[in-house]
């Protein structure tokens, strides 16, 4: 049983709740995030969830998902017109609700699943803990930019331990895609978890270290929010340079928004 599975339903969950009460208009919200609407990030969202059952499903049906995605890029489409493609462009409640029974049909089968089980993807393959993992960051990022349109202080649950350690774990990854070289060792990690427990990672005598809220950490390795925008204590010149150009997702080399650019939104 994969408790990541859970934990990805009840972020997924937690987020249809608040879209649910909104109005077909209120869908159309932009949002700080690339000025995507509400509805392009639930779209986004549902389709590479999809992706990713179709990853469990097998081989062949992950090559006919990724046949059909190579085939817009070839045709010089971007990445939102095949997601429009891909979901007949559906709009408001209904994608919501398309979106619901994804995510839950998604939930239930990595559930049942074998955690080491090896599964495709658009980079590397990876395990399949490590695929429904990332389907909970990625809901957890794209959902703050909702939140913060909203004027919602999220309230986080220990679940976002998941997070912490994809950005942990890809210390090396954000040097390797930013074409810089990367440090020996992993800075210290000192976080508080939202219902109180410490999270520790990696030398505790490393001159480099990171002490803060957890949540605050996932804001800066998920790119939600600047370095400055938040109270992370830094301590060594590697740590205040990861903290910087920290990417916890794939793809090419992304730079963090700047800072005051990504904030809960007050609603006067």
């Amino acid at each position: 049983m994969l408790k990541q599975a859970d934990d990805f339903y009840e972020e997924s969950n937690c987020l249809h709740k608040i879209l649910s009460e909104l109005s077909e208009k209120e869908l159309k919200t932009k949002s700080q995030f690339k000025n995507w609407s509400f509805n392009d990030i639930i779209r986004h969202l549902h389709v590479w969830n999809h992706a990713s059952f179709q990853s469990l499903l097998g081989d062949k049906e992950w090559s006919t998902y990724l046949k059909k995605l190579k085939t817009f890029f070839k045709q010089g489409k971007k990445l939102q017109d095949f997601e429009k493609y891909f979901t007949k462009n559906i709009k408001g409640r209904d994608l919501i609700s398309l979106w619901k029974t994804e995510f839950k049909k998604v939930a239930d089968s990595f559930k049942k699943e074998n955690p080491r089980r090896r599964v495709k993807w658009v980079g590397p393959e990876m395990s399949t803990i490590s695929s429904i993992s990332a389907r909970h960051m990625e809901t957890w990022a794209h959902g703050q930019a909702i939140y913060d349109s909203l004027g919602i202080v999220r309230k986080n649950q220990d679940r976002i331990l998941n997070i912490v350690i994809i950005g942990n774990n890809t210390f090396s990854w954000t040097y390797k895609v930013n074409n810089r070289k990367t440090p020996i060792s992993t800075p210290y990690l000192k976080l508080k978890s939202p219902s109180g427990k410490i999270w520790k990672f990696n030398d505790p005598k490393s001159h480099n270290k990171i002490e803060g809220l957890a949540e605050e950490f996932c804001q800066v390795v998920t790119q939600v929010r600047n370095i400055k925008d938040v109270n992370l204590k830094l301590s060594g010149s590697i740590a205040n340079e990861w903290m910087t150009i920290a990417q916890c997702f794939a793809g090419k080399a992304s730079t963090p928004p700047n800072p005051g650019t990504r904030n809960i939104i007050i609603n006067k």
